[in-house]
């Protein structure tokens, strides 16, 4: 570290789009704890375009010479899933930090893989789970540890996809590939199911699935072309958590003109309701419900301020990574591990598995 700031190397920065520039780049921007110190782009004069708008000292094209970089601490992995795997195994036995994006492997064995790695190496290891660090998801949490709901008894969840429709955007074309591990069931439901079980302090212990692909073809919006829809649009599971809690969901390709994203929690004594217009916490626009004993209707619950704690003028996207950044930056200091772990990309990792084993087989399956 230089002046006390944590030097960070991201893989992958196109300096008009992608996930780095609208997510990461704005979020460590703001943080006092973080200076991004170098970029990739697998086309050099996007590198150096990307270094120049966002004040970046060096750009690379080949990640073995930001891995040899001396003044990167952390290497953030943004590239397509396909390629986590080597980026973030190389980046951890040069002896670096990483936060990779999730998923973090494609597919629960390289997830396993990289974890042993990490900590054979003992370097922080973190992961993209977002979505536990929105004020929202946090705020319900402790409500449900406080007592609000008494005791949890089920969950129900609907939620939508957002990929998986009739159109899709050319750069997202490879999600509708199985090979690629990262279709809807990988992303948008992965993220919603993992926010479930972070605000119940519990896990999925057993679930039965059935999957299915109700629309065979998507076209891209671009050229017009007609490409096959391989990975499942419409999931549906049940389950019961760890706790004993009961958990049903679904999820939908695309966009519904109805709910995008509820999530119901009836417990002994109460009730809570979190709703948003697109399809998991971590892309905001949440709103909490809730009511107790003998109130028949809910009411609007407001979060407290003490749980936003990221800048609000860089964008609902950007405040989610930015609060998993400064756990991170704790952690650093510290020693402790507050953010998303491998360790828990694992088990989300183990969970996906089990839902795809069900579906295929028409069995119960124990994560």
């Amino acid at each position: 570290m230089k002046n006390g700031k944590i030097g960070v190397g991201i893989i992958g920065v196109h300096p008009s789009r992608g996930w780095a520039m609208t997510a990461h780049i704005p979020a460590l921007q703001a943080s006092p704890d973080f200076k991004i110190v170098a970029l990739t782009n697998s086309d050099p004069t996007m590198a150096e375009e990307a270094a120049l708008k966002f004040n970046v000292p060096y750009a690379f094209q080949l990640h073995e010479d930001l891995l040899a970089c001396p003044d990167v601490d952390l290497v953030v992995v943004t590239v397509k899933v396909p390629y986590h795997f080597e980026l973030v195994s190389a980046a951890i036995r040069a002896g670096k930090s990483v936060y990779c994006e999730w998923p973090l492997g494609n597919g629960l064995q390289e997830a396993v893989e990289l974890e042993e790695l990490a900590k054979k190496y003992k370097v922080h290891a973190v992961v993209g789970l977002q979505s536990r660090t929105t004020p929202e998801v946090n705020f319900i949490r402790d409500l449900i540890r406080d007592g609000y709901v008494g005791e949890v008894l089920s969950v129900s969840l609907i939620g939508s996809g957002m990929i998986g429709k009739a159109m899709i955007l050319e750069q997202f074309a490879y999600t509708l590939n199985p090979k690629n591990g990262a279709g809807m069931i990988n992303v948008a439901f992965a993220h919603a199911i993992d926010a479930v079980g972070y605000v119940l302090n519990s896990e999925l212990s057993e679930v039965m699935a059935t999957l299915d692909s109700r629309r065979k073809t998507a076209q891209v919006v671009e050229t017009g072309a007609i490409v096959a829809m391989e990975t499942p649009d419409q999931i549906v599971i049940s389950g019961k958590m760890n706790s004993g809690c009961m958990v049903s969901a679904h999820f939908r390709g695309g966009l519904s003109r109805g709910s995008n994203f509820r999530l119901e929690i009836n417990g002994t004594q109460g009730d809570l309701i979190v709703t948003s217009s697109l399809g998991y916490p971590g892309l905001g626009e949440t709103k909490v419900q809730g009511a107790q004993g003998e109130d028949a209707a809910l009411q609007d619950l407001d979060v407290p301020q003490k749980y936003v704690t990221a800048n609000a003028d860089i964008g609902i996207i950007a405040m989610t990574v930015s609060n998993n950044y400064a756990l991170l930056a704790a952690d650093f200091k510290s020693g402790t591990k507050t953010t998303p772990t491998f360790a828990d990309a694992v088990i989300l990792h183990r969970l996906i598995n089990a839902v795809e084993q069900s579906a295929a087989t028409g069995s119960r399956q124990h994560t």
